[in-house]
């Protein structure tokens, strides 16, 4: 017998099929070239922004490079081989970053680059700067050193810049802001790079920028790595798939098969009466919220929520800009309540540094924000809040 379907349902059928067809249409149109054209400086990639002419220059010139399209967590520990992250856009796992840190101790060499590099490096004071990626600059020699040496000046397009009061060695900055750092870790050494533009296809004839990439490299003996893993390229096809735009081809059937099998199983359920909404009181939704950040692992947001809210009222009350440095915070905190603790502005300076660290420990957040709440009490920011502690 025919099938007989509601007008209502043969609408919500065509509605599903003509936004497929929409996604597809649109994925063709805007998607552009994939493959050797993708813009992440891959060694595969032949676009303005890939890094095949790099892997082949190495290639001619005598170095051992080839890729490396294994996770982190199964990387050699042969001393000298350098690896190359150019702009990772996923975080590292726990046993990718200790494998790393083996890595880097046993005398492996690492350049990092790009926006979440830091995320990889066992030190970490970048802060992403993502305007800043939008334009190249020129970047000049900050510190004596052979790479300094080797190239006065170099272009980059900085996605991130590296904080002033680090420990790490400056190599490369623009004035306001250092781009180019490096420091020792073990027996090894890492380089951080504030965007990939030295190596990628277009930056890699910039002034300058050759010899630089080079001189980050050093003896053409040495094993150079170039991790396509970070880029989606896997050595099985499963994995491949899961990291490339097939599987997003796959997510729209899927949708398509719900919005078909909906339309004829939506009337067909139990009728259940709707939840009524529960009002949670302040403590249970403090509690909540606490659950949800210990769930998630972002100890790092707790500590820029109260931090934000920290400065906010304090330069209220010290009537400044709220963009204020920490070390003039600090002179204007003096000036007004005479506090000479060299303690609050390092406090400042740790919360500064661990709002960025997606790897802040639940104690190390815990214990800033007890730092920041016992200066709140000590200087009386929050009106109307609870009294000092005698």
């Amino acid at each position: 017998m025919p099938l007989k379907v509601d007008p209502k349902d043969r609408k919500l059928l065509l509605g599903a099929a003509c936004i497929f067809v929409l996604l597809i249409a649109g994925a063709v149109v805007f998607g552009g070239e994939g493959g050797t054209k993708s813009e992440v400086p891959s060694s595969y990639s032949t676009a303005s922004g890939g890094a095949k002419a790099a892997y082949l220059l190495l290639s001619g010139t005598g170095y051992k490079v080839r890729r490396w399209e294994k996770p982190l967590d199964e990387l050699p520990q042969a001393a000298g081989t350098t690896l190359i992250l150019a702009e990772p856009s996923e975080a590292p796992t726990h046993e990718e970053r200790e494998r790393l840190q083996a890595f880097l101790s046993n005398g492996g060499h690492l350049i990092a680059t790009g926006m979440f590099a830091g995320t990889f490096l066992p030190e970490n004071d970048s802060v992403p700067n993502p305007l800043g990626g939008m334009t190249r600059k020129k970047a000049s020699a900050m510190s004596p050193s052979k790479i300094t040496r080797a190239a006065p000046e170099i272009v980059l397009a900085p996605e991130a810049r590296w904080q002033s009061f680090s420990a790490a060695y400056p190599l490369y900055g623009d004035g306001d802001h250092t781009l180019v750092v490096k420091y020792p870790y073990g027996r090894g050494q890492v380089l951080w790079w504030a965007a990939a533009t030295p190596l990628t296809n277009a930056g890699l004839t910039e002034q300058g920028n050759l010899r630089f990439f080079l001189a980050c490299l050093g003896d053409a003996k040495s094993e150079v790595l170039w991790d396509e893993y970070i880029h989606g390229y896997r050595e099985t096809l499963a994995s491949s798939i899961a990291h490339s735009p097939v599987k997003w081809l796959a997510l729209q059937l899927v949708l398509l098969g719900l919005a078909v099998v909906a339309t004829f199983s939506r009337r067909s359920g139990p009728i259940c009466k709707p939840a009524s909404d529960v009002r949670l009181s302040p403590i249970e939704f403090v509690q909540t919220l606490g659950g949800l950040y210990e769930h998630a692992g972002t100890a790092s947001v707790a500590v820029d929520i109260c931090y934000q809210r920290f400065r906010y009222w304090l330069t209220r009350r010290l009537g400044v800009a709220s963009n204020i440095s920490v070390e003039d915070l600090q002179f204007a905190v003096r000036d007004r309540w005479a506090l000479a603790d060299d303690h609050f502005a390092a406090i400042l300076r740790r919360c500064e540094s661990a709002k960025n660290d997606p790897y802040l420990e639940a104690p190390v957040a815990l214990h800033l924000v007890q730092e920041l709440d016992e200066y709140a009490v000590r200087l009386k920011l929050f009106q109307g809040g609870r009294k000092e502690r005698g």
